[in-house]
């Protein structure tokens, strides 16, 4: 799950209160713990805790080896905003050296180079648009449990 700048901007507003990169993502992992998700359309999805919704866009990820990440990601010296999902984990750092501390496997990958953003995991990726007050059919059914 990637950030938008205006997303990250409102969520150390609504969430973590502090700009420190790590912070912003260990609460949003909070968040996520947390919420229910209701698919929009083939392209939006939305997660609510029924107080506040996360907009997100999906990304197209590819699905490579780790040794195919590690491939791509060799040549890049400059620091990226780096995301593992499966493991939690969000740096701003050297890709390469994000990289190296993962276990093999297979993992959907996205990298932005205008953005610096990279993400891998096991789910698709998304990015983050915004994250807004619960609408009241939003609050319905994350109380409910519907979707």
């Amino acid at each position: 799950m990637l950030l938008t700048r205006h997303a990250r901007e409102r969520l150390v507003k609504r969430l973590a209160k502090k700009r420190k990169f790590e912070l912003v993502y260990a609460k949003l992992w909070e968040f996520l713990d947390r919420s229910r998700r209701i698919e929009v359309n083939e392209k939006g999805v939305i997660l609510t805790d029924g107080r506040k919704s996360l907009v997100c866009a999906r990304l197209e990820c590819e699905v490579l080896s780790l040794e195919e990440i590690r491939e791509r990601v060799s040549g890049i010296s400059e620091a990226y905003d780096c995301v593992f999902f499966d493991g939690r984990t969000a740096r701003h750092t050297v890709p390469r050296k994000f990289v190296e501390d993962l276990s093999d496997g297979r993992y959907c990958f996205y990298m932005n180079r205008e953005k610096k953003g990279l993400y891998i995991g096991s789910e698709e990726s998304l990015l983050v648009i915004t994250i807004r007050p619960a609408k009241g059919e939003e609050r319905n059914q994350a109380s409910t449990g519907t979707m």
